[in-house]
């Protein structure tokens, strides 16, 4: 990880720890809350590094913005980012979340 980006990731990982127990959110949705709306891309590479933070983060509970696992790469085994979202009642088929304006957390609202 590049130096300039260790105060962005910071930041990206200090919201992603506050994403609620079942509940779900965007990289741009995080992106957008740190001023930075244009860095989705950005956020992305921030969970695919969080395996690097201080501590743990829940990279699972962050998606596309219409739903789609498409971190899942980042865990290991191909179903395992599904398995932890299952594992907190969130419904995923073909690597999408369902009901996902329901279970959606928008930093900006909720912070």
């Amino acid at each position: 990880m590049e130096r300039s980006n260790d105060n962005f990731f910071s930041r990206v990982y200090e919201v992603a720890v506050k994403i609620p127990h079942g509940r779900v959110t965007s990289y741009g949705a995080i992106a957008r809350y740190l001023g930075a709306a244009g860095s989705a891309r950005m956020v992305g590479w921030a969970m695919n590094a969080s395996s690097n933070a201080p501590y743990p983060v829940p990279a699972h509970r962050v998606v596309n913005r219409t739903g789609i696992l498409t971190g899942k790469h980042k865990f290991g085994g191909s179903d395992t980012m599904r398995e932890l979202l299952e594992s907190e009642g969130i419904e995923v088929v073909d690597d999408q979340i369902q009901d996902f304006e329901r279970l959606f957390w928008d930093p900006v609202v909720e912070l």
